[in-house]
This record gives structure tokens, C-alpha cells and sequence, in this order.
């Protein structure tokens, strides 16, 4: 496993990181997520992402219990906060200095741990003042909750403002965890530019665009049983989108070029962000600890530039490009 400085920060992450979003406390039974848990450790992956949201904290409370008696200081816990949790009353949500200063304590315990290594506002909240959000994460780092902060699907203009907040209160924003892969593009223009500008790594997720990258779902034909897509508890809404004909076209049209490198499909996927410089990590899931496996040889694989031309050949009519779609809901919205 290769080790990447998260941004700017003296921290190292592995290059891939295991994310909980959709499979722990939901997708799949514990025993299963803490079996996947286990291989990421064995495969070299120091890094585990989660955020309260995930399965309602159920995901948080499974990663604190798979991960208990690994030695603290050889691990980076990230979580977030922003989206409705517990009974989703009025200051359930958002980052207002009650929600974040309430949330970091349940996060803590839940996950079994005094501190976790970074924690990320989830989406920006329109309705909070940036200046009351960025004031109680610096409280959360001066009082030894968490060691750095960052910011998961925030715009350029709004990262680049927390950036300047958090100078001023002297604590390190370092991080940005947006939607990223060859199919999703969409912090290229902006986002990619003002991360490099001011430090900011990216920890990116869904490499594999939610599974449709693997080659496992075909046009014209239903979604593999158990996949997914196949599953009610979120997973199908997000995958939606990709399951058009024009789409799963396209990426049939890869595998040719993943078998010339000497990769499987989701290899390839997870490869292809590792090749952005501002990268520094792309978070896997998995149901399986196989798929594990399969997507950690991704790491320090270089594609070389004719490889790189290819995968735009046969992409690049299907690529969502727009920095626009990079929103956050009201949180009025969110009830």
C-alpha cells in the first residue's frame, strides 16, 4: 500500500481508503462489514472514512467496534457531519455550533476513540454562518477531538472562503471529499485548481461510480441480484443514473483497454484518480472482502499516456463535466 500527504498537512493516508457509506449498519449484515474491515487492514489500508449519517450512526458504531483493540496511532479515522441524525429535529442537522459540538461527542463514542484524525463538514449549510461553523471546528481541534478539518462537496468559492477562516482561527483545513471518477468530473475546473492553490488534498469517493465502473451491470439486461443497484435502502437511488443503455455502452467498451494494462475493471477506475496529482485517496467500499482486494492493486499503478487517451476516447460523450452540479439542499429541505 502507498502513502499519500493529505494535502498540504504533514499527515499520511494510504492512497486508498475504506469507506462505510451504504454497506455497514445497512447493505450488509456486521459480520460481513467487519470481515471487509479486517481485509482492508490486511491489505496495508490505514485509513477508514464514515460519517454519522451513514445508516443513521449505525455505520459509525460497526466501524468503532471492527476496528477495536488495532493499535490507534497506526490508523486515521475520518467522519463528517452535516445531514439528519437521531430523530431529525430542528438541530439535527446543519453546522451550527450546537449540531457540530453535539455531534463530534457522539461520533467519538460510537467510534470507540478520543479523537478522530479528520472531521469534514458534510455539505455546506447556507442557513449557519460560515464564520459560527469554522469558530466551533477550531473549538473541536483546540479541544482535541480531531486533529485536522476538511469539507465534503463544497464549491470553490466556498472552500476557498473556509480556507481563509480557518488561517485566521489557525487551524488546518486540509482536505475536500467530492464525488470523483472517470464518468464524474465535475471539480476539474474549479474545485481541482483552488485545492492546489491553497493545499487542499481531495479524498474522493465513489472511484468506481457506485459499481458501474466494474462492468457488472449491462445494457438491456436487470441488475445482478444483490448488487446495488438492487437495493432499497439508498443504494439504487444513487447508482440510478448511471444505468442508462448509452452509458453501460460505453463502459463495456473499457474492458479492452483494462485487460491491455493488465487490470480488472475497477482496478482501472480506482487507478485513473490515483493519476490526478491533487488526489490524496480514493475511498473503495465493498460488501465483500474480495472486492477489496481487487480494487487495493489499484494502488501505485501508473497508466501510461496512450492508456489515459483511450479511457477519454470512450468516455468523453457520457462525462458529466458541470460545476454546477456540485449542491447542497436547504436544510429546510432536509425534514
Amino acid at each position: 500500500m502507498q502513502t499519500r500527504t493529505l494535502g498540504s498537512s504533514g499527515l499520511r493516508i494510504s492512497e486508498i481508503a475504506y469507506g462505510n457509506w451504504l454497506t455497514h449498519g445497512s447493505q450488509v449484515e456486521e459480520e460481513a462489514a467487519t470481515a471487509c474491515v479486517r481485509q482492508a487492514l490486511e491489505e496495508g489500508i490505514t485509513t477508514f472514512d464514515t460519517a454519522d449519517v451513514y445508516a443513521n450512526t449505525a455505520a459509525e458504531a460497526v466501524l468503532g467496534r471492527a476496528l477495536r483493540g488495532e493499535r490507534r496511532e497506526g490508523l486515521e479515522i475520518f467522519t463528517k457531519v452535516y445531514w439528519p441524525t437521531g430523530p431529525g429535529g430542528h438541530n439535527d442537522h446543519g453546522l451550527s455550533r450546537k449540531h457540530i459540538m453535539e455531534s463530534i461527542d457522539g461520533s467519538l463514542s460510537r467510534l470507540g476513540t478520543d479523537y478522530v484524525d479528520l472531521y469534514q463538514a458534510h455539505r455546506y449549510d447556507d442557513e449557519t454562518p460560515l464564520e459560527e461553523t469554522m469558530e466551533a471546528f477550531a473549538d473541536v481541534v483546540r479541544q482535541g477531538k480531531a486533529l485536522y478539518i476538511g469539507v465534503s462537496e463544497w464549491r470553490a468559492e466556498q472552500i476557498r472562503a473556509a480556507h481563509e477562516l480557518a488561517r485566521e482561527l489557525r487551524i488546518s483545513l486540509v482536505s475536500s471529499q467530492p464525488q470523483y471518477s472517470m464518468l464524474w468530473r465535475v471539480i476539474e475546473a474549479e474545485v481541482v485548481p483552488t485545492c492546489e492553490e491553497l493545499g487542499i488534498g481531495q479524498i474522493v469517493w465513489s472511484p468506481i461510480a457506485q459499481g458501474v465502473l466494474t462492468g457488472k451491470y449491462l445494457p438491456g439486461q436487470p441488475a445482478p441480484e444483490g448488487s446495488r443497484a438492487t437495493d432499497d435502502k439508498g443504494g439504487a437511488n444513487m447508482i440510478g443514473r448511471w444505468l442508462r443503455d448509452d452509458v453501460l455502452e460505453r463502459v463495456q467498451q473499457l474492458k479492452p483497454i483494462a485487460d491491455q494494462a493488465g487490470l480488472s475493471m475497477a482496478q482501472l477506475a480506482v487507478a485513473w484518480v490515483l493519476q490526478n496529482d491533487n488526489v490524496s485517496a480514493a475511498i473503495i467500499g465493498a460488501s465483500r472482502p474480495e472486492q477489496v482486494t481487487d480494487n487495493v492493486a489499484a494502488a501505485g499503478v501508473r497508466l501510461d499516456e496512450d492508456t489515459l487517451k483511450a479511457i477519454d476516447a470512450v468516455v468523453d460523450p457520457i462525462v458529466e463535466r458541470d460545476p454546477e452540479q456540485t449542491r447542497t439542499p436547504r436544510r429546510r429541505d432536509l425534514l
